[in-house]
C-alpha cells in the first residue's frame, strides 16, 4: 500500500472497493490512501465470491488483497454457530504467519474478530487454550495445523474462505501432502484464494485441484523490474576478498540496515558472530532458532537497534522492515526465484534500495540464470581499492562445478591450504571452524 500522511482529507481510493465502514476507518487509521494494483484487481473479485489464482510478488500489498475481503466476510454472522475458524490462511513460514496475523489485527481493529496463529515453535499448551476459546481467522503453517487437526482440536466445518499465501514456497518446502490433507477436510463450498510469486506448472496443477473456475490475476510477477532497487554484482577473487568487500559495504555511510543472505544456517551463525566481534550490530536468523529468539531478533530489526541481519532464505521470508537499505547476497541462491524474493526485502513502501551480490567464476551459471529469469542484466561493479584481480566470467566454470554451487574461492574444490574470512572454513587467527560441505535444509515447520 502507499502510505499517506495524517493530514490527508481527500476521499480514499479504498472507498471504491465497497468495504464496510469499520474496515475503511482502520485502513485510513493505518495511514493508507490508495490500493496497490493487486489490491485494486483482487479485492472486488474476491468480494464477489470468485476463486482467485493470483501471481504477485512480496511487497506488492498482497496480504491486504486477501485480508480485506476476509474481514468483509466477517461483518456478516455465520449461519452455523461454533468455535472453528471462518477464515484459514496457510503460509510457508512462521514469520509470514506473524505478518499476516498482524495485518488482520490492523485492518480488523474496529471489528470484534478473534485472530490467532498456529505455527511451529509456539508451545502446544498455549495454542490449545486459545483454540478452545474460539477463533474467526486462523493463520497457520501446514505442518503444525495438520498436527492440531489430527489431535481433534480444530474444527473446519464452518470454514468459508481458504487462502494459500506464497503457495509456490509451500510446494518448494515439501508441503504438498500436508496441503492435500488439510484441503480434504475443509468444506467444498468454500471460496479459495491462491497467491504465488510464479504460476509455474506445479502451481497451476495445484490450483486445478483446489480452485473452482478461478480468475487469473498477474500483477508484479517475478519478472517485473525492480526499478527502485539498484542491483550490483561484485566479483570476489577468494574468501578474504569477499569479506573485505562485505566490510566496506557495511561501513559505508549509505548503509542504514542490511540483510545478508547465506546458504546455510551454520554459515549464518558464524558470519553473524564474526561481524558482531568486529563491532557490527549483527544477529543471525534461521530455521533452527526458537520462536521467541526469532521474534526478539525481528523486533530489534524493526526498532533499528539491529543493523545487520544474517539470514537464510526461509527465515527472511515475510520480513517487512522499511528501514532495510541493503540486501547482500553473501552466497548466491540456488534458485533464481529466491533472488527476486531476497532483493524484495529492500526498496519497501516506495523507497529506494540496493541489492549487492558476491560471485566468483564458479557462480557464472547461477548469475546467468538469474539474469534470464529477471530479464535484467546485473551490473558488475567494483569498490575502489578492492578491485578483483581475476576477470569476471571470462570463461566457463571449471569442469564439474555446480551451477551456483561450491564456494571454493581462489582454489579448486579440495585444494590444500587455509581459507580465511567471516565464518571461515579453516581455523585461522582464532576464527571459528568452517562450514560443512553438505548443505542442510533450512526449512522447518
Amino acid at each position: 500500500m502507499t502510505a499517506g500522511t495524517a493530514a490527508v482529507t481527500t476521499t480514499s481510493g479504498f472507498d471504491t472497493l465497497a468495504l464496510a465502514a469499520p474496515i475503511l476507518e482502520a485502513i485510513k487509521a493505518a495511514g493508507y490512501t490508495e490500493p496497490t494494483p493487486v489490491q485494486a484487481r483482487a479485492v472486488p473479485e474476491a468480494l464477489n465470491g470468485r476463486d482467485l489464482l493470483v501471481s504477485s510478488q512480496t511487497g506488492s500489498g498482497k496480504t491486504a488483497a486477501f485480508m480485506l475481503p476476509a474481514l468483509q466476510l466477517l461483518t456478516k454472522p455465520h449461519e452455523k454457530s461454533g468455535r472453528g475458524p471462518r477464515i484459514l490462511v496457510l503460509t510457508p513460514t512462521r514469520e509470514l504467519a506473524v505478518q499476516v496475523t498482524k495485518a488482520a489485527e490492523t485492518y480488523g481493529r474496529n471489528l470484534r474478530v478473534k485472530t490467532m496463529s498456529v505455527v511451529g515453535g509456539m508451545p502446544y499448551p498455549l495454542q490449545n487454550r486459545l483454540l478452545k476459546i474460539g477463533v474467526d481467522i486462523l493463520v497457520a503453517t501446514p505442518g503444525r495445523l495438520l498436527d492440531q487437526m489430527n489431535a481433534g482440536r480444530i474444527d473446519l466445518s464452518r470454514l468459508q474462505l481458504l487462502v494459500l499465501d506464497e503457495a509456490d514456497r509451500m510446494l518448494d518446502m515439501g508441503f504438498k501432502d500436508e496441503l492435500e490433507a488439510i484441503v480434504a477436510k475443509v468444506p467444498k463450498t468454500r471460496q479459495t484464494l491462491l497467491f504465488s510469486a510464479t504460476l509455474e506448472q506445479g502451481i497451476v496443477k495445484l490450483a486445478g485441484a483446489l480452485l473452482k473456475d478461478p480468475l487469473r490475476i498477474a500483477v508484479d510477477t517475478a519478472q517485473t523490474r525492480h526499478e527502485n532497487i539498484s542491483q550490483r554484482l561484485h566479483f570476489a577473487d577468494d574468501m578474504g576478498h569477499k569479506n573485505r568487500l562485505l566490510e566496506s559495504i557495511l561501513n559505508n555511510a549509505d548503509m542504514l540496515q542490511a540483510i545478508v543472505f547465506t546458504s546455510t544456517k551454520r554459515a549464518a551463525d558464524q558470519l553473524a558472530q564474526e561481524l558482531h566481534s568486529q563491532g557490527h550490530s549483527a544477529a543471525a536468523m534461521h530455521g533452527d532458532m526458537n520462536q521467541r529468539a526469532r521474534n526478539h531478533t525481528l523486533q530489534a530489526l524493526r526498532r533499528g537497534t539491529l543493523k545487520v541481519l544474517v539470514a537464510t532464505d526461509v527465515a527472511a521470508r515475510g520480513i517487512d522492515v522499511q528501514g532495510i537499505s541493503h540486501v547482500i547476497n553473501y552466497d548466491l541462491p540456488t534458485q533464481a526465484e529466491d533472488y527476486v524474493h531476497r532483493i524484495g526485502r529492500t526498496g519497501r513502501a516506495g523507497r529506494n534500495g540496493i541489492a549487492i551480490s558476491f560471485a566468483n567464476v564458479r557462480d557464472h551459471y547461477m548469475v546467468k540464470s538469474i539474469e534470464r529469469f529477471t530479464t535484467q542484466k546485473i551490473e558488475v561493479t567494483a569498490i575502489a581499492g578492492l578491485e578483483p584481480k581475476m576477470r569476471a566470467f571470462s570463461k566457463p566454470a571449471p569442469r564439474g562445478a555446480r551451477p551456483g554451487g561450491g564456494k571454493s574461492y581462489g582454489k579448486p574444490s579440495g585444494a590444500p591450504g587455509r581459507r580465511e574470512g567471516f565464518g571461515g572454513y579453516a581455523k585461522r587467527d582464532g576464527r571459528p571452524a568452517g562450514r560443512s560441505a553438505a548443505r542442510t535444509s533450512p526449512y522447518s515447520k
